[in-house]
């Protein structure tokens, strides 16, 4: 099993009491990790996420050593929640409550560049490029014995869930994902779009340049605070939360992860060899299979596709909710229930 760090969980206890109280929705059935290092010193990151999500653990999956938040019982049906830019696990830190009280296991990792997330070796490329991304997730799964699970995302967190559902579907029971079908390719990035489309994407050409680069690596937080208040327009959050996921950025590949993602996806910067069939299989747009649930907030000010634009790329069950009140792009983070709800309702009779 893998070593855990020994934390204080009381903040999460509260949270976890509190939500099994609240949370009135239909019981559903529960359903299986690789011996590790216990990096017991990375800091405040891990005693930050740890106040809400319990306490973290790490596991060799891959070519990383991935931190990541593992809640409920090791033989109730598995649920991955995955996080996106410029954000963390805290993005489930409601999610995850509700969902254990509810008889699931949630395993909720860093992504590569994020918080206590470390490549085994020095000589690894810091490679941002989507299929890389989507098997650390297939790898993690395999490190921790679990064949199937419900796999749900947002952002970077979604496309990545797309891919897993798209080339490994026996790997994925059932998907969530905000904002719809998100798999894209070199060929379609390079494409120019109307200029309205393109001002919303200013950031991406921005990390295309070395200034770009010398300044997210300068004002990361600055920058990614800003990027929520855009992408969340009526999302009142305080400094409070925006330092608990901050802290996830302090990681040493976290400014290269993001750059070279953003530049590959515009066909700026080459991705590796071993990942060249994948994106060519991506390329075509597959259509994926698995039952699925997406959710769009009503006030998302990042750039994302209409619902009716990606509706004919689910061919399994499959449903679409626009969640109202303000709810922006972090849509788990500021509206847990009903992420939660869609996740509990797209794994029934699966």
């Amino acid at each position: 099993m893998p070593q855990q760090i020994d934390h204080n969980r009381r903040r999460l206890l509260g949270t976890a009491v509190a939500a099994m109280t609240a949370f009135e929705l239909g019981t559903e059935r529960p359903a299986a990790a690789r011996s590790s290092v216990d990096h017991t010193s990375k800091g405040l990151a891990t005693k930050a996420a740890q106040e809400l999500l319990g306490s973290l653990r790490q596991i060799d999956a891959g070519m990383l050593n991935i931190g990541y938040a593992d809640m409920g019982s090791r033989t109730a049906a598995p649920v991955v929640l995955l996080h996106g830019w410029p954000y963390d696990i805290q993005t489930y830190a409601g999610v995850a409550p509700l969902l254990v009280s509810k008889g699931y296991r949630v395993i909720v990792p860093y992504l590569r560049g994020y918080g206590t997330t470390r490549f085994l070796s020095d000589n690894t490329m810091r490679n941002g490029q989507q299929s890389a991304v989507a098997l650390d997730v297939v790898a993690l799964m395999d490190a921790l014995g679990i064949e199937r699970a419900i796999i749900a995302g947002c952002d970077w967190g979604a496309r990545t869930a797309n891919i897993v559902a798209a080339l490994w579907p026996e790997r994925c029971k059932a998907m969530v994902s905000v904002s719809g079908y998100l798999i894209g390719s070199q060929q379609a990035g390079r494409q120019p779009l109307p200029p309205s489309a393109e001002l919303q994407w200013w950031y991406q050409y921005y990390f295309a340049t070395d200034r770009g680069q010398a300044g997210y690596g300068k004002f990361t937080r600055d920058f990614a605070k800003l990027i929520w208040r855009l992408a969340s327009p009526r999302w009142d959050f305080d400094d409070a939360t925006f330092d608990r996921s901050a802290l996830a950025f302090d990681n040493p590949d976290h400014v290269a992860i993001v750059i070279h993602n953003y530049r590959w996806r515009l066909g700026v910067a080459e991705g590796e060899p071993q990942y060249e069939n994948l994106e060519k299989r991506l390329a075509q747009a597959p259509v994926i299979t698995v039952p699925t649930i997406t959710l769009e907030g009503d006030a998302n000010g990042a750039p994302h596709p209409e619902a009716s634009a990606y509706a004919k790329m689910f061919s399994g069950r499959y449903s679409h909710r626009l969640v109202t009140g303000g709810i922006g792009h972090n849509l788990p983070q500021e509206a847990p229930r009903a992420f939660a709800e869609a996740v509990i309702e797209v794994g029934a009779g699966t």
